[in-house]
C-alpha cells in the first residue's frame, strides 16, 4: 500500500455555506459533478447519499474511500480531497489512477460554477479513447498548454482564459460555449478524454458540437 493518497486542493471564490450546499444537495451536485447522461441522476444518490458519511458542522463529507474537507476562509473556502493510498482496496486499485483524473476534472468544475454560473444549469458532454495525436492538440490547446491560470488565450477558434492546470490535464474557458469550460486530459496507457461544460447555447448549436468534439477520439 502507498503510504499517501491522492490529494486535490482548491481555493473558491464562494462562501462555505455554498460550497457545501454543492456536496449535498443533489440539484446543486448536478451542476458540477460528472457529464450529462441517463444515469446522472442515480449517480449521484449512489456516491453522494446512500455511501456518505457527514459532519454538516465540521465541513467534512466521507464518500468511502474519499473525504471531502472546507475550511471557511470568510468570502472564499478552501475544499480539499483526499483520496485513501492506493491498495487499501484491490478491486479498484486498476482504477485508481483513472478515478484522480475524474476528481480532479469534477473539483474543477465545482469552481467553476459556483465562481461562473452560481444556480446556472449546464450542459456537459463528455467523450474518451484513443487520441491518433497528444490530446492538447487535437483540442487546439498546444500553444497554451505551458501558460498559467489566470493568462488570457485564443486558440482553435476559441476564447477565454486557462482555468486550471495538472500534470495530466488542462482546463480552459470558452466564451463562444456561454461562457462554459474545455477539460483535456491524459490518462492511462494510451487513453484521453475531453469533457465540454455549456451554457445556454441553442439545441441545434450544441448538436454540432457535440458531433463535431466527438469525433475526434477513437473509442
Amino acid at each position: 500500500m502507498s503510504e499517501e493518497g491522492f490529494i486535490v486542493e482548491v481555493t473558491i471564490a464562494a462562501p462555505v455555506d455554498a460550497v457545501w450546499r454543492a456536496l449535498r444537495e443533489p440539484e446543486e451536485i448536478r451542476r458540477w459533478h460528472g457529464w450529462h447522461f441517463d444515469g446522472l441522476d442515480k449517480e449521484i444518490e449512489v456516491i453522494y447519499q446512500e455511501n456518505a458519511v457527514e459532519s454538516a458542522e465540521e465541513r467534512w463529507l466521507d464518500l468511502g474511500n474519499d473525504r471531502f474537507e472546507l475550511t471557511d476562509l470568510g468570502d472564499t473556502t478552501r475544499l480539499r480531497l483526499t483520496r485513501a493510498p492506493k491498495g487499501g482496496n484491490p478491486d479498484w486499485d486498476a482504477y485508481y489512477d483513472d478515478i484522480n483524473e475524474g476528481w480532479t476534472t469534477f473539483i474543477h468544475q465545482l469552481k467553476f460554477a459556483l465562481e461562473r454560473h452560481p444556480s446556472a444549469d449546464r450542459r456537459t458532454i463528455f467523450t474518451s479513447g484513443t487520441a491518433s495525436a497528444d490530446i492538447f492538440g487535437l483540442a487546439g490547446l498546444t500553444a497554451v498548454a505551458d501558460l498559467p491560470p489566470g493568462t488570457p488565450y485564443a486558440a482553435n477558434g476559441l476564447t477565454g482564459e486557462i482555468w486550471y492546470r495538472s500534470p495530466n490535464q488542462i482546463g480552459v474557458t470558452v466564451a463562444e460555449w456561454g461562457d462554459g469550460l474545455l477539460v483535456a486530459g491524459r490518462g492511462s496507457g494510451d487513453n484521453s478524454m475531453l469533457v465540454l461544460t455549456t451554457y445556454n447555447l441553442d439545441d441545434d448549436t450544441f448538436a454540432a458540437l457535440e458531433s463535431h468534439w466527438t469525433t475526434l477520439l477513437t473509442v
